[in-house]
């Protein structure tokens, strides 16, 4: 297979997750169509409208159907004729009620549906069909026609006809807009809904009596309020959803044998004024209604299971955050107990830098390592096949205890390999080529050693170029790990890595364990798993500072950003067995490795949805919760990173960009190990990315700028 057939290949997951992404979008945004989140099932609100409809309207009946010269034929039922109507249905609890008081007496209903309604109990429109009352149309979510624009008028009868025809095989002929009530109160803006209405075959009901029931005025209100005067015929207005009913069904078993023993006739609309009954739907129609049915209740399924994982990632993220503090704290105390202490010298220390074209930094760093205050120091410097002239600059130094090893290129851990078997002294520490030390940085990262148990120290990385956005993010991502999940890791005894910029190793840990593991690109977290389940322990040294370069672009940092988490990966999955396996290694697996696989690969695979979640709410939310849940989350991090900063000595001043790091970082954060997840699914690898240097900390090194001690 040729590398452009692979590279697309691997490139096919970005448009298979766009697409995800866009159904995901597209079916909570129908959910919350549907369901109107936020504005509790009311539906838009009118603009004023006060200019009346033309008289003809006003003063007719309640069944209204527009001719094509532009008048209004209105008709009324006969005298002693009632056709009771139900409006904002099906409701699995009220309308079946309905209906057994309606079969009890022996009478039909007219139902104005609700057509999500339909989709979310169809066996209750089948039912309400097949009761000999009729089914007719009442919008698809509830809307104010007149407050909507005509497509979106045309959208909603349109997915009603879908929801009947997919639920009864019928298409309704009957519409009545919602928020409507008796003829006189028409308006021009509602006669103009009613005009579009007939124009694409719909008769227009109304109502001659309104109960008003949903206010719940009591049942002898509703069945004075639905009771016509002097004999005539009417068209009742009840509800049979939206709220309590109870009344509406007491009324009923009331108001239907007192009318029966006064001559009244009960029947539908369509029978009262003879009318067609609906006609059949095609079967095109059926198809579109069930499929329609079916993306509502998978958009509400979404909904509600994205609404539960957004509580859980919040419930765990709290969690996480009250460990990680409570371990900074523990850990924090027992730092300064341990700084009481006089500083030991521990023997000679071997100081071992890999180096492939380092030489933007390379004179910095060792400069750094000679001019620690340990008293015996040696620095070994592996040129791993530079081209960059790296070696012949070490050694254009002159410094005493520095020694220059030049070997082909075979990659950073058989240059740390090589620089083991050279080194003279028992402790070991481990240096990138790109890092500036400070003083004491070596003298308190070996003070650790001095317990037995101890066979790894982790040191504190610090970003020495932290100008611009991108450095002050990097800055705060080192902080925040550094000090929260490194003393984290400390304190529960599950460091899954000591980074390759700063960190000392026991020989005999290091001989243990076979040296530095050449099996994954993250061979510090390799290397550090495989120190930890050989019964070793491997802590956090906070006061061992190291300055190391960040990426300068975001193309370097996703390529350094994607090997680090693809390596951390296989370091996860050679180290798998240490889930199932007892002591210090049983400790890594289901603490260190438990933690990795949920926060550093579900929950950023997870963000994109998050993504789209956060979307959906700001549209469909209510604003004021979506900003309140926002701020709250961005306060938090800003907190966390503050209390960080402030362990660290540092300046807050980095704090302020943290909000807008959401904007950019995080996505492509999500995005490396989504990348990174896909790669290792399909077994591809990955090649070392280098980054490019710019000597931004030998700058540091020279000027002390962007230190914040």
């Amino acid at each position: 297979m040729s590398r452009h057939v692979k590279r697309r290949e691997a490139r096919a997951h970005w448009v298979l997750l766009v697409m995800v992404l866009a159904v995901a979008l597209g079916g909570l945004c129908l959910n919350g169509y549907v369901e109107h989140v936020g504005a509790e099932g009311s539906g838009p609100v009118a603009p004023g409208d006060d200019v009346p409809a033309p008289d003809e309207v006003l003063s007719g009946g309640p069944v209204l159907r527009p001719d094509p010269d532009g008048t209004v034929t209105s008709r009324s039922l006969p005298a002693r004729t009632i056709a009771l109507t139900f409006d904002d249905g099906p409701d699995p609890v009220w309308t079946p009620k309905v209906l057994d008081v309606l079969a009890r007496h022996h009478v039909p209903g007219t139902f104005f549906v609700v057509g999500a309604q339909v989709n979310k109990h169809p066996d209750i429109a089948r039912r309400i069909a097949g009761s000999g009352s009729e089914l007719a149309a009442h919008t698809f979510t509830h809307a104010n026609l007149g407050a909507t624009a005509p497509w979106l008028r045309d959208v909603e009868l349109t997915l009603t006809d879908n929801a009947v025809a997919g639920a009864t095989g019928r298409r309704p002929t009957l519409l009545r807009p919602p928020y409507s009530s008796t003829p006189d109160a028409v308006t021009a803006g509602l006669y103009g809904v009613i005009q579009e209405a007939g124009a694409a075959g719909y008769l227009t009901v109304l109502a001659d009596l309104d109960t008003r029931d949903w206010s719940r005025p009591g049942v002898d209100a509703i069945v004075s309020a639905a009771t016509p005067q002097d004999g005539a015929g009417a068209v009742v207005m009840m509800h049979d959803s939206g709220g309590d009913r109870s009344q509406t069904v007491a009324a009923l078993d009331v108001l239907i044998p007192r009318l029966q023993e006064q001559g009244y006739k009960f029947t539908t609309v369509s029978q009262a004024l003879r009318l067609p009954d609906a006609p059949p739907a095609a079967s095109a129609q059926r198809l579109r209604g069930q499929a329609l049915r079916w993306a509502q209740l998978g958009s509400g399924w979404l909904a509600t299971v994205m609404t539960w994982l957004m509580s859980a990632a919040l419930i765990l993220g709290g969690l996480r955050l009250v460990v990680q503090v409570w371990c900074t704290r523990v850990h924090v105390r027992r730092v300064r107990r341990s700084s009481r202490r006089r500083r030991r010298y521990l023997g000679p220390v071997s100081v071992i830098v890999p180096a492939f074209n380092e030489s933007a930094n390379i004179q910095a760093t060792v400069r750094s390592l000679v001019d620690s205050d340990y008293p015996e120091v040696e620095v070994i410097v592996v040129d791993d096949g530079s081209s960059d002239g790296t070696a012949e600059l070490v050694r254009r130094m002159r410094l005493p205890h520095v020694q220059v090893i030049e070997q082909e290129n075979a990659g950073k851990p058989t240059a740390l390999n090589t620089g083991v078997m050279f080194a003279r002294g028992d402790i070991l520490v481990m240096v990138d080529g790109d890092t500036v030390f400070e003083p004491d940085s070596i003298g308190e990262l070996v003070q650790p050693l001095a317990d037995p148990e101890v066979g790894a120290v982790s040191g504190n990385t610090k970003v020495a170029n932290r100008g611009g956005l991108l450095g002050r993010w990097q800055h705060l991502e080192y902080v925040m790990g550094f000090n929260l999940d490194r003393r984290m890791f400390d304190v529960a005894r599950c460091m899954p890595t000591v980074p390759g910029a700063i960190g000392a190793f026991r020989r005999e840990a290091v001989v243990d364990v076979g040296g530095v593991s050449t099996q994954t690109l993250a061979e510090d977290t390799d290397f550090t798993m495989a120190i930890i389940r050989a019964g070793w322990r491997v802590v956090y040294a906070p006061d061992a500072i190291a300055w190391t370069e960040a990426p300068s672009s975001l193309r370097q940092l996703w390529r350094q950003r994607y090997r680090w988490c693809y390596g951390t990966m296989q370091a996860m999955w050679k180290h798998r067995r240490s889930l199932f396996e007892r002591g210090s290694s049983g400790v890594l697996g289901r603490r260190g490795l438990a933690y990795l696989l949920l926060f550093q690969v579900i929950l950023p695979l997870s963000a994109p949805m998050v993504d789209v979640y956060g979307l959906y709410g700001a549209f469909f939310l209510p604003p004021a919760q979506v900003a309140a849940v926002w701020l709250g989350f961005t306060a938090l991090q800003m907190l966390t990173a503050a209390y960080a900063l402030r362990l660290d000595g540092e300046r807050l001043g980095p704090v302020w960009s943290l909000p807008l790091q959401q904007i950019v970082y995080r996505q492509l954060m999500y995005l490396v190990v989504i990348q990174s997840t896909v790669m290792a699914l399909i077994g591809d690898r990955l090649r070392w990315h280098r980054m490019v240097r710019t000597g931004a900390v030998a700058e540091h090194a020279r000027t002390g700028v962007g230190a914040g001690r």
